[in-house]
């Protein structure tokens, strides 16, 4: 049961992993640590290496509760990448303007995040590396993901008075793109610090 104000209540139960077997008892959260287990073990090991037995055994979910949210691990991965989309540049913009607002902190963002024990490159690059086909769901949500970051990154440049935006932009993201994976090899902030070295240049 749950307390919401000061209603009391009770919140339906489905399936749920217990002592080595599912059984039907559930918190309706299902969904939400389905998402939770499927991005941890994406980013961490790549999509096609993680197979639906993992994730519910790793989430504790039943197979039947995946198949009620999810026609196929497909599905759950363009779930994931839509949620990590929205995550990711809700982040992005929160730290640009803790870090001045201007489009130069796109990369000190990028800086603090190298640095993390958990980094392992753009899960958004991953996908495109493993599902190749351009036409494939997981390609497009990955690439429209993309599109979004250069659109905010146009806005910041727009807002800091430049009539070329939309061309810097996509500069910027290239610079951006181009730091993230030479972050997987040297592991630091430097490819960071480099790049907006250049991408000031180039407003200059």
């Amino acid at each position: 049961m749950v307390l919401i104000g000061s209603v009391l209540r009770t919140v339906p139960i489905g399936p749920i992993f217990v002592n080595g077997g599912y059984n039907d008892r559930v918190p309706t959260r299902a969904r939400e640590r389905l998402l939770d287990t499927a991005e941890e073990l994406f980013y961490a090991q790549g999509v096609r290496a993680v197979g639906v037995e993992q994730i519910l055994t790793a989430s504790k979910v039943g197979r039947a509760s995946f198949y009620r949210h999810f026609a196929s691990k497909d599905d759950l991965v363009v779930a994931v990448l839509e949620r990590r989309d929205l995550r990711w540049r809700e982040w992005l913009a929160e730290r640009v303007a803790a870090l001045g607002g201007g489009p130069l902190a796109v990369f000190d963002a990028l800086a603090e995040r190298f640095v993390r024990a958990d980094f392992r490159g753009c899960a958004f690059i991953n996908t495109m590396v493993e599902a190749a086909d351009p036409g494939s769901p997981a390609h497009r949500v990955a690439a429209d993901h993309k599109s979004r970051v250069a659109g905010y990154v146009e806005s910041l440049l727009t807002a800091a008075g430049r009539d070329d935006a939309t061309a810097l932009a996509w500069q910027l993201v290239m610079l951006m793109d181009g730091a993230i994976v030479t972050a997987l090899r040297e592991r630091s902030a430097v490819p960071a610090q480099r790049a907006r070295v250049i991408a000031a240049a180039l407003l200059n």
